[in-house]
């Protein structure tokens, strides 16, 4: 699974990322255990390369992006962003990587300040990085942004309050953009939003690749996984703090191998009737651990209807099954 930390291919690789939460108790603040949010994590991401990352809520997704953008600091684990690593990079060092490096969030209501006008949001960028010459450059630079979003520049000085939730995450979209970033991280950048306003967020995203001068990278969050089919070059799929499966949505969809990736497909819905009558259901038992108290060996094997002794005693490895399928699986 691990690359070269010269190979100029990755823009991204993830090695064996944990993230825990300590967990303290009394007037001395204590620590009595860790909450294992991230537990193991890694894979590698490609320039240009759109890497979906799905999983049930609570898997621990949106912690894996936030640890990467550094907005967490990782217990341990290797984050090597353009060839360094900077998982311990103390925070005065971060600056240049937070201008390559920047996140979509899920809520468009409260990841805007209501204080600022949309141009300064999106213009904030802007001026902490020290990109623009002068006043001037810096309007012409918010109101190409404004445009390359479908947001008419005219629209600069209202406040959050006075646009919808597509018009709010367009503007979050916009800020992601100021400072021309390789990676732009996801978090679930349309579960807030309507049905029809989440096509064009996800068609905004889809050319955005291919209009600006940089290739654009990104890891999209979800658990929608019809979303993630239509956007994703490979898909992982979380469990727990633990990556399961990683392959093409392609081959995710038509022969998933953990059990796992096979119960959460089977809920989503077909929309033909006399498929959706005669398909088989897979579903799970009991309720998903916590990650306070993790299960031993497979995490997933209290719930895994194909469950062995083995299971308990022994972690899977993410290994390659065949054209990059990758399943951290004892039975498969």
């Amino acid at each position: 699974m691990s690359q070269s930390k010269n190979n100029n291919e990755y823009l991204l690789e993830v090695k064996d990322l944990k993230m825990y939460f300590p967990v303290t108790r009394g007037l001395l603040r204590r620590k009595v255990a860790d909450v294992k949010a991230v537990d193991g994590v890694s894979f590698s991401l490609k320039k240009g390369e759109t890497l979906g990352l799905v999983g049930e809520s609570g898997c621990g997704k949106t912690t894996v992006g936030r640890t990467i953008n550094r907005l967490y600091k990782p217990t341990a684990g290797e984050i090597i962003f353009q060839g360094e690593d900077i998982a311990q990079l103390p925070e005065k060092e971060l600056k240049p990587v937070r201008r390559e490096m920047a996140m979509i969030f899920q809520d468009p209501y409260s990841s805007l300040d209501p204080r600022q006008s949309a141009g300064n949001i999106v213009g904030e960028p802007l001026i902490v990085h020290n990109i623009t010459k002068n006043k001037d450059d810096y309007y012409e630079r918010v109101e190409r942004l404004f445009q390359m979003v479908g947001l008419d520049p005219a629209l600069m000085n209202r406040y959050p309050h006075e646009f919808s939730g597509g018009q709010r995450q367009r503007i979050g979209i916009a800020r992601a953009l100021a400072c021309n970033p390789s990676l732009i991280i996801c978090d679930e950048p349309v579960s807030a939003l309507d049905v029809s306003i989440q096509a064009q967020i996800i068609n905004l995203l889809m050319d955005l690749k291919s209009e600006g001068d940089k290739l654009l990278t990104y890891i999209f969050i979800a658990h929608d996984l019809s979303v993630v089919k239509h956007i994703s070059d490979r898909v992982a799929v979380m469990y727990l703090g633990r990556v399961v499966e990683i392959t093409t949505p392609g081959e995710l969809y038509n022969n998933p191998l953990h059990p796992y990736t096979q119960a959460l497909l089977s809920a989503v819905p077909v929309p033909d009737p006399e498929i959706e009558e005669k398909r088989e259901r897979i579903i799970l038992e009991g309720e998903v651990p916590s990650p306070l108290f993790p299960p031993s060996g497979c995490t997933f094997h209290p719930r895994c209807p194909m469950a062995t002794p083995e299971c308990s005693k022994t972690i899977p490895e993410l290994r390659d099954c065949g054209n990059g399928h990758m399943v951290a699986c004892l039975r498969v």
